[in-house]
C-alpha cells in the first residue's frame, strides 16, 4: 500500500474521490478526518460524516414504509439528500460485518435501496490499522475491491505548514520545529495520553485557553493530558525555558544560576549554551580573540560547576558524539588538559536526561 503525506493526499483525492471512492488508513490522530473535511471545502461541498463503529444497518437503509401497498426502504435524511456532498465513512473497518455489506451499494453504485447520491457526490472511507491498538474488524474483501486504498502519515513540514495556517499556539509551533521527532509517537498498551497531530492540536486549545497569564504548571497539565509522557515533560522544559529565559552569556558570566533543580529544564539549557559557543568559539585557536578567551575561562567555570551535578550534562554539551555538532577540538583538548578526570569520566550513576 502506497504511503502518502498530508498534501499528497489532497492531490490524490482531488484527482481519483469523483470517480471511485477511496478508503484512507492511518494511526489515530494524524489527520485523516480533518484531510476529508478540508478536500470537501475545496470543492464546495457539505461534508457528511458517519461513524462506522457506531452505526447499525438500518442507520443506513432506513426502515420500510408503505407507499401505494408497496414497502420501500427510506434512507436517513443525513444521507437522502438533494444536493452533492460529500460522504465521509470514518471508522469504517470498525463496523459490525453487517454494516459492512449495507455499505457495499452505497460505495459501489452510490446508491442505499431507492435513493441515489447525486450527482458529483463523493464516498470515502477512513480507518485505523490494526497496529495502531484502536476498534478495528477485518474488512471483507468484496469492500476492500470496492475502493482505492491510500496510507496516510504525517509529515512535520505539512504539519506545520497547517498549523502556522491556523495558527496553532506559537510554543506548540517552535517546539515541533526543534523536535519533528516528537509530532507522533506510537500508541501505548495502556490507557494513557499519546502524542499525535491531533493532540498536539488540542494542547494548543488549552495554551491559549490558559491566556497570557499561563504558569508552568498549567502548562504542565496540559501536557499529561495530551502527550507522551517523555514528551510531555520535554515540552514543559522548553515552555519554561520560554517563559523564564535562561540566556547563556547570563549563565557564563554568572548573572544567573543553572536551574539544577529541574534537569528537564537542564536539557534545554545545556542546549542553548552549545549552540551559543558553537556560534562565538572559533574553530581555530589561531583566530581566538581577547572577548574569545575570556569566553573560554567562563565556559571551562561553568563546566567545572556542571561536572559536580552530572557528567552526562557535559557530554551533551560538547556535542561529542557529533562531528558536526561538536565544539572546536582546541576547545575539548584544552578543557581536558584542566579537569582530565571528571571529563574522561562520562555519564556517571545519575538518572539519565530523556531526549
Amino acid at each position: 500500500m502506497n504511503v502518502v503525506t498530508q498534501k499528497q493526499l489532497i492531490a490524490f483525492l482531488w484527482a481519483v474521490a469523483p470517480a471511485r471512492p477511496v478508503f484512507i488508513w492511518g494511526p489515530p490522530g494524524v489527520g485523516k478526518s480533518s484531510l476529508v473535511e478540508q478536500f470537501a471545502a475545496e470543492h464546495d461541498l457539505p461534508c457528511i460524516s458517519l461513524l462506522g463503529s457506531q452505526l447499525a444497518p438500518e442507520d443506513l437503509i432506513g426502515v420500510p414504509q408503505i407507499f401505494d401497498g408497496k414497502s420501500r426502504f427510506c434512507p436517513p435524511d443525513i444521507i437522502a439528500r438533494s444536493e452533492p456532498y460529500v460522504l465521509f465513512l470514518d471508522e469504517l473497518n470498525a463496523s459490525a460485518p453487517e454494516v459492512q455489506k449495507a455499505f457495499y451499494s452505497l460505495i459501489h453504485e452510490r446508491r442505499l435501496a431507492n435513493y441515489r447520491l447525486p450527482a458529483g457526490s463523493m464516498v470515502i472511507g477512513a480507518g485505523n490499522r490494526a497496529q495502531d491498538r484502536a476498534i478495528t474488524r477485518p474488512m471483507a474483501s468484496a469492500l476492500m475491491n470496492r475502493m482505492l486504498h491510500i496510507e496516510l502519515r504525517a509529515s512535520v513540514t505539512d504539519w506545520l505548514d497547517w498549523a502556522e495556517s491556523m495558527p496553532l499556539h506559537p510554543f506548540v509551533i517552535d517546539y515541533i520545529r526543534m523536535r519533528p521527532d516528537h509530532l507522533t509517537d506510537v500508541p501505548p498498551e495502556t490507557e494513557a495520553p499519546f502524542s499525535t497531530p491531533r493532540a498536539w492540536h488540542m494542547l494548543s486549545d488549552a495554551l491559549y485557553g490558559f491566556g497570557e497569564r499561563m504558569s508552568p504548571e498549567d502548562v504542565a497539565l496540559a501536557a499529561a493530558a495530551c502527550l507522551s509522557v517523555p514528551h510531555a515533560s520535554q515540552f514543559v522544559a522548553f515552555v519554561k525555558q520560554k517563559l523564564i529565559v535562561y540566556r547563556p552569556e547570563l549563565l557564563l558570566n554568572g548573572a544567573q544560576s543553572l536551574p539544577t533543580h529541574d534537569r528537564d529544564l537542564m536539557y534545554f539549557v545545556i542546549m542553548a549554551l552549545h549552540g551559543y559557543l558553537l556560534e562565538h568559539l572559533p574553530r581555530e585557536r589561531r583566530l581566538l580573540t581577547m572577548n574569545g578567551k575570556t569566553l573560554v575561562a567562563q565556559a571551562q567555570g561553568l563546566i567545572r560547576t556542571l561536572m559536580t551535578f552530572d557528567g552526562e550534562l557535559v557530554q551533551l554539551l560538547l556535542g561529542q558524539a557529533d562531528p558536526t555538532s561538536a565544539l572546536p577540538g582546541w576547545f575539548v583538548a584544552d578543557l581536558a588538559t584542566a579537569i582530565p578526570a571528571r571529563l574522561m569520566d562520562g555519564p556517571g550513576e545519575k538518572e539519565k536526561i530523556a531526549s
